[in-house]
């Protein structure tokens, strides 16, 4: 299912990626993973309920977590939310290294 809109959750969030150089490895993965969404928001790997850490919940006031693999260890975290009419929006949370993400789930 193609999401209407893929969003960056906030401006600071925007901010930090449009400061990315074009040629920095990780603005290029984010870049194809916000395609790849654009195309199928369900592309990432949804994280059960259960396993959503707190952090995020209280951060984000989201019900639903999804993990795109970046490259050398990347992740990227987004939510779908819908408005309206029933439209789909796919919001960019966040993007970590490997430590943190392992950080983050208490690995």
């Amino acid at each position: 299912m193609k999401p209407e809109k893929v969003v960056f959750v906030d401006d600071e969030l925007e901010k930090s990626f449009n400061s990315l150089n074009e040629n920095d490895p990780i603005k290029k993965s984010l870049s194809r993973a916000i395609k790849n969404i654009q195309e199928d928001a369900f592309c990432g790997r949804n994280v059960k309920k259960e396993l959503i850490p707190n952090k995020i919940i209280q951060k984000y006031s989201i019900n639903n977590l999804w993990i795109y693999n970046l490259p050398d260890g990347w992740r990227m975290l987004y939510a779908l939310t819908s408005s309206g009419n029933i439209e789909l929006i796919a919001a960019v949370l966040d993007w970590m290294n490997h430590k943190d993400y392992e950080n983050l789930f208490n690995f």
